[in-house]
């Protein structure tokens, strides 16, 4: 099959100089357009003054934490917050009527955008295999199709149970027992395509895979390093809390190839300041680094931390690396013999930069590390977080009043998920207290990451797909693989708020199942998430369903599991079809950190969840203290004809594989997204000018793999490396191309060529 991602005629493309400021007024108004646009005039007025307030629901969008009750804004959102609202408050609807009027290959014709604003779906909706369109189906006989499949298995692990990282902590629960009770760990979640390394870094040197910065220590950090990360676009109140920062009198350092304008200045539009005013200066020093050289630039700041702490003019806290660390003796050897030249020419930074940077860390009383997918998305990405965590440990900066490590989580209860037990992995202690607290035996061995399931569905070995959440087909790497994968699958199941690609792909049975919103009125029920600072809190939609047909996730779990396992087992799925306390009841006696979880999730604000390298400087590690690593930077492979090294990313009007439009305010793109953002001197070596059109092409080993059609755009971006948006870029990204271990897509370094553009043959519209 053709490896070339088809695109329509290439729409005229507006370009501007980048913006070196985000939010202020165009911010408000691009919120209050979207929302009245999808929403009309009164839900915007009923929803908007609830989003992360007590009492109200937690937003769709990113997992920031927000601030005690008592400090909140009135309005505690964002710009990206409102528009991931109003995509799921729409008054649009994708009912039956949409899909008798097209067929599914009608359907497989449009755009990404074109299926989302179709709008929310009202009902079960089955495609048979052959058939040429969906059709509605009554819930029971939808579980009874499901159910007839996976009893057709030869073995429960022919089936995988995949996770977006929107879905309650209940629902999650309920979801991966309900895997583990049919007899499979096959869990893949979005985790494994972001933060995993994190997660095993982490867990590695700290003992627990999670941060341990609460949002009070950004508020008193001496300097806040903001590595690989795009606050402005995708969790724009953590502007808030460096603002505050920088009052305290904190010193901030952006290290990111581009130049983005949430980093540069925030123009905070709850205050004057920032709505007519020049607002805040956030970054003091800019880095912006060569793709894939982050592990560089801290390992030659750890050299020079042993040098200067060994030389006396900066002291390394000796008493915390004595008492509570290990490997030091190894790591101090390897960063004496590190040669500092090669690793300040890899970054490809103006070494007076890199110096005036290092003399802010090494200055800090209190450093704050954070990160997001500019660090992970790399085959070193675990070996670059070690250094984070050896940089941190130098000073000690764990226990301590604003310090710690804070990776800044993108879903909003990805990291719940993870917490209540969404993992492929088999973990002997999790599943004691589960087979003890239900009188159920479950599987031990582990099961497919994403990855691991992609290949598996191609190779046949898995013939059943259940989808809780999430654009799986638009999310993994290597698109036409995937996609070819997936036609064969006996069948998918997607509980889904709102239609997408992955629903449409398979050749073979298909189930759309309808499921509540954020915003959506839940009875009396409420559900909880954790963000990204291990705050756990509660979330209780105000709008009316779209359709009487729509059900909460908790209740297509709970009842889905009963019509698999039958009346009589052990675990009481009728009971938490209605009944979310009963839930919580069993996560409390399960999960450490959950005790009394129905009365203390009721407090304003929640609870939070201990973090015992914070808490107590304890580390759940074997020989119980932090871990010193070692690990020596090499460049990546480039492939033959390599010219560039491409980054993926979001752009300003989208949310993952959600697009909102063509527009990307803060980079100054607009009409279009088919656009490589490129250095000037990187087109003029490559003979090309400015708006050229280019066919991009991976030079990694395996088949051809191409993105057609895409403007260049000069940009300041290091010479050398280029950016574009996925998830069209997806189809240049092979599937092995992931680190060790974590075995995350390595989406920020892709080595490519360029061509001129082939034909691009375009798509049809549907009226």
């Amino acid at each position: 099959m053709s490896r070339h991602e088809p695109v329509d005629p290439l729409p005229e493309v507006e370009v501007s100089a980048p913006k070196t400021a985000a939010a202020g007024l165009p911010a408000v108004v691009s919120s209050v357009r979207r929302t009245v646009a999808r929403m009309g005039l009164v839900d915007p007025v009923r929803t908007l003054g609830l989003i992360n307030q007590p009492g109200g629901f937690d937003c769709p969008g990113c997992a920031w934490p927000e601030p005690p009750p008592g400090e909140r804004g009135r309005v505690e959102l964002c710009e990206s917050g409102a528009k991931a609202v109003a995509e799921e408050a729409t008054h649009a609807r994708a009912g039956r009527e949409l899909f008798a009027r097209h067929s599914v290959d009608a359907l497989r014709s449009q755009p990404d955008r074109w299926l989302g604003e179709a709008g929310r779906l009202t009902e079960p909706m089955f495609k048979a295999a052959g058939a040429t369109h969906f059709e509605p189906i009554g819930w029971s006989r939808a579980f009874d199709v499901i159910v007839d499949h996976l009893a057709r298995l030869d073995s429960p692990n022919q089936a995988v149970f995949y996770t977006s990282g929107r879905t309650s902590n209940e629902a999650a629960y309920l979801y991966q027992l309900l895997a583990r009770c049919f007899g499979t760990n096959n869990l893949p979640d979005c985790s494994n395509m972001c933060h995993e390394p994190t997660s095993v870094a982490l867990k590695d040197t700290l003992g627990i895979g999670k941060g341990s910065v609460r949002l009070a220590d950004v508020y008193a950090a001496d300097v806040i390093i903001v590595a690989g990360q795009n606050p402005g676009t995708n969790h724009p109140r953590m502007l808030n809390a460096l603002e505050r920062a920088k009052r305290n009198g904190a010193r901030i350092i952006a290290i990111n190839p581009l130049p983005e304008a949430g980093l540069l200045r925030f123009r905070n539009p709850q205050t004057l300041r920032g709505l007519a005013g020049r607002g805040t200066k956030l970054a003091d020093i800019h880095l912006p680094i060569r793709l894939g050289t982050d592990q560089a630039l801290f390992q030659l700041w750890n050299h020079w931390r042993v040098r200067d702490g060994e030389d006396g003019r900066t002291p390394l806290d000796e008493a915390f690396i004595t008492q509570h660390t290990s490997g030091f003796a190894a790591f101090r050897e390897h960063a004496r013999r590190t040669e500092p030249q090669p690793l300040i020419e890899a970054t490809g930074l103006d070494p007076r930069l890199v110096t005036q940077a290092y003399d802010l860390v090494n200055g800090a009383e209190r450093l704050i590390v954070c990160w997001a997918m500019g660090i992970t998305q790399h085959r070193n990405a675990i070996d670059t977080i070690g250094e984070i965590v050896n940089l941190i440990l130098l000073g000690g900066h764990i226990g301590r009043v604003g310090a710690g490590v804070c990776p800044v989580r993108g879903h909003s209860n990805v990291q719940g998920d993870r917490t209540m037990g969404i993992w492929e992995h088999a973990v002997p202690a999790f599943l004691d207290a589960l087979e003890a607290e239900f009188g159920v035996v479950l599987p031990r061995d582990d099961g497919f990451d994403t990855v691991a399931t992609v290949q598996a569905v191609h190779d046949g070995r898995v013939r059943v797909f259940v989808g809780l959440g999430g654009n799986f087909l638009r999310a993994t790497p290597d698109t036409p693989f995937t996609e070819q994968a997936f036609r064969h699958i006996a069948l998918m199941v997607s509980i889904s708020t709102k239609l997408n690609r992955s629903h449409l792909v398979p050749d073979g049975d298909c189930l759309i199942l309808p499921a509540l919103a954020r915003t959506d009125r839940d009875g009396h029920q409420l559900v909880t998430v954790e963000d990204s600072m291990g705050m756990v809190h509660a979330s209780q939609g105000t709008l009316d369903p779209p359709s009487l047909e729509v059900r909460s996730e908790v209740a297509i779990v709970a009842q889905l599991a009963q019509a698999l396992l039958g009346q009589e087992h052990p675990v009481p799925w009728a009971r938490f079809v209605d009944d979310y306390d009963s839930v919580r009841v069993h996560i409390a006696r399960t999960i450490p950190g959950f005790d009394r979880f129905n009365e203390r999730i009721r407090r304003p604000g929640g609870f939070e969840l201990p973090h015992p390298p914070r808490d107590r400087r304890a580390f759940d590690t074997p020989d119980g203290r932090a871990h010193f690593t070692v690990a020596t930077f090499a460049p990546q492979p480039l492939g033959d004809g390599h010219q560039l090294v491409l980054q993926t990313l979001r752009s300003h009007d989208q949310y993952n594989t959600t697009i909102y439009g063509h527009d990307d305010r803060y980079r100054g793109i607009k009409g279009d997204r088919h656009v490589l953002m490129i250095n000037q001197a990187d087109i003029d070596r490559l003979g090309y000018r400015d708006g050229d059109v280019v066919d991009i092409v991976a030079t990694l080993q395996g088949p051809e793999r191409r993105a057609s059609g895409y403007r260049l755009v000069a940009y300041p971006t290091p010479v050398g490396t280029a950016a574009a948006y996925y998830p069209e870029t997806n189809v240049l990204i092979p599937l092995d191309h992931h680190g060790p271990r974590a075995r995350t897509p390595a989406s920020k370094f892709v080595p490519i060529r360029l061509e001129p553009a082939a034909p691009v043959v375009p798509t049809p519209a549907l009226a």
